[in-house]
């Protein structure tokens, strides 16, 4: 188009990078500053519950904001609609994840799955170390996995609740798990961004990963040592009281150790390399197929029926696939655990993640992303400032494209050229690229990752409870900077 002769685009891995000559930064900043205003208020106004709606207008009018500079920019309508359309195509894969996350927690639910990881749970873990093996269960299952979205969706709900159960602190709890299952994501060969980081950087995978452990050891540890003392110091007066909890789960669920069939059937095939959402859809089914089998009763009950038929099966399996569902017991602590919104539950953080997207791909097609990440570029006149930069340029893609793919491609495509040129191996960006794009995009509410954990651990999009205990997430991007301030494990390329 004649009007758009200074927009190029430079393809990546199927991302695009525009860049817009007509805008300038302080242009392209605008939407930020409006957004982050208008978010600000917005929380001032609605507190805890900004999140369950006026948020994702917020989000919308940020788009508008960002379009009009656009319009001004001589970007058009139908550029910035098609790169819209290409963002929320490109989570299409995050979408349906999320609606199954929401049909495994409904039959895991019914089966007695959950219940029984909490029942035998309580009587393994205590307050004073279960913060710190929360932290070394999830890391396990997400190196193995690949994936902390999966970690998440199944060891991470019941460490929630029975975290809930010993009375510590839902936000202490979903951090620990978190922290454990970012670790994992980061070291496994099986994870998405893991791959993707050296893709971006040129550089090979596990030369990348035996270089983030450099850094991500250390933070892990440091993590351990935190919860740790937190444990220690949790007011806890004596054994917590959980028989009465015991025998109220006892009383509602048939408990047996075949129901870990199961979930064990779920990582082994993530760990055979079985997509995630392949994996998530025969989880929840075969969960449903288990309820049937072990909690009969439950699935008559639940289905408004006087016994169980083949159509009363169906429809109490179906009810925990897709609606509400609350399974009550003798105690009131636990009527609020067991409950679960099965894919309608999801809905809402849907909603959240098409509305950052919009935001996310309008702020792409004025080129105000490659805008912000080259002046930050610019900045950089020493090698920690080139180091500096790539953390706040994958700090800033986080937080206005609402994306971890985007913080690690857009950034990696700018960066590359600068750090070959200063004679840095590509280990060292695509180490950075993860210690400062990967694991932070948990800590922003409307990134696609802060929703979807927010929604499986907390019940609803948009909690930040765990934001101040997401302690590896929070320590990762200074870690790398004291790392390259003090030239601690820097690789260069050989001189030819």
């Amino acid at each position: 188009m004649q009007d758009e002769k200074n927009i190029t685009e430079v393809k990546i891995e199927n991302q695009k990078v525009i860049q817009n000559k007509e805008l300038n930064i302080w242009e392209a900043l605008i939407p930020v500053i409006a957004l982050i205003g208008m978010l600000a208020y917005n929380i001032y106004v609605f507190g805890d519950d900004a999140l369950s709606g006026s948020n994702q207008f917020i989000l919308l009018m940020g788009a508008s904001v960002a379009a009009v500079v656009g319009f001004f920019n001589k970007v058009s309508y139908h550029r910035m609609l098609e790169e819209v359309a290409e963002n929320v195509k490109s989570t299409t894969g995050a979408l349906l994840i999320l609606l199954m996350v929401g049909a495994l927690a409904g039959t895991w639910l019914v089966s007695g799955i959950i219940p029984t990881m909490i029942y035998y749970g309580l009587q393994i873990l205590n307050p004073t170390i279960f913060l710190a093996a929360c932290v070394i269960i999830c890391a396990i299952i997400s190196i193995a996995t690949g994936s902390s979205w999966t970690t998440s969706a199944t060891v991470g709900i019941a460490l929630v609740g029975i975290g809930e159960t010993l009375g510590i602190s839902l936000g202490m709890t979903a951090g620990a798990v978190l922290s454990g299952a970012y670790f994992g994501d980061k070291m496994s060969p099986l994870s998405d961004t893991t791959n993707l980081a050296p893709a971006m950087a040129g550089g090979e995978l596990f030369s990348h990963i035996k270089y983030m452990a450099y850094t991500t050891i250390p933070t892990i540890v440091i993590t351990l040592i935190i919860f740790v003392i937190i444990g220690l110091n949790l007011d806890t007066t004596g054994s917590p009281q959980i028989s009465d909890k015991l025998n109220a789960i006892d009383n509602a669920f048939n408990i047996s150790p075949w129901l870990f069939v199961v979930p064990v059937i779920v990582i082994v095939m993530i760990i055979k390399k079985t997509p995630p959402l392949i994996a998530l859809l025969i989880g929840a089914l075969l969960g449903g197929i288990m309820a049937i089998i072990a909690q009969p009763d439950l699935i008559v009950e639940i289905a408004g029926a006087e016994s169980l038929t083949f159509q009363s099966a169906y429809q109490g399996i179906m009810n925990a696939l897709t609606v509400d569902t609350a399974i009550t017991t003798s105690s009131a602590e636990l009527n609020d655990l067991f409950t679960a919104g099965g894919m309608k539950g999801m809905l809402g953080t849907i909603w959240l993640i098409v509305c950052a997207m919009v935001f996310g791909g309008v702020m792409d097609a004025i080129g105000a992303l490659s805008k912000i990440t080259d002046s930050l570029l610019k900045m950089a006149t020493s090698v920690f400032g080139l180091f500096a930069s790539t953390v706040a340029s994958c700090l800033a893609l986080n937080l206005t494209a609402s994306d971890q793919y985007l913080a690690l491609v857009v950034p990696g495509k700018m960066f590359k050229k600068a750090y070959e040129d200063r004679g840095l191996a590509p280990e060292n960006l695509s180490r950075t690229l993860e210690d400062s794009g990967t694991v932070t995009s948990v800590l922003i509410p409307w990134n696609t990752c802060g929703a979807y954990h927010s929604k499986v651990l907390f019940g609803y999009a948009g909690a930040t409870a765990y934001i101040p205990f997401a302690f590896f997430s929070i320590i990762s991007p200074f870690m790398t900077l004291l790392f390259a301030a003090f030239r601690i494990k820097i690789k260069y390329l050989l001189k030819k």
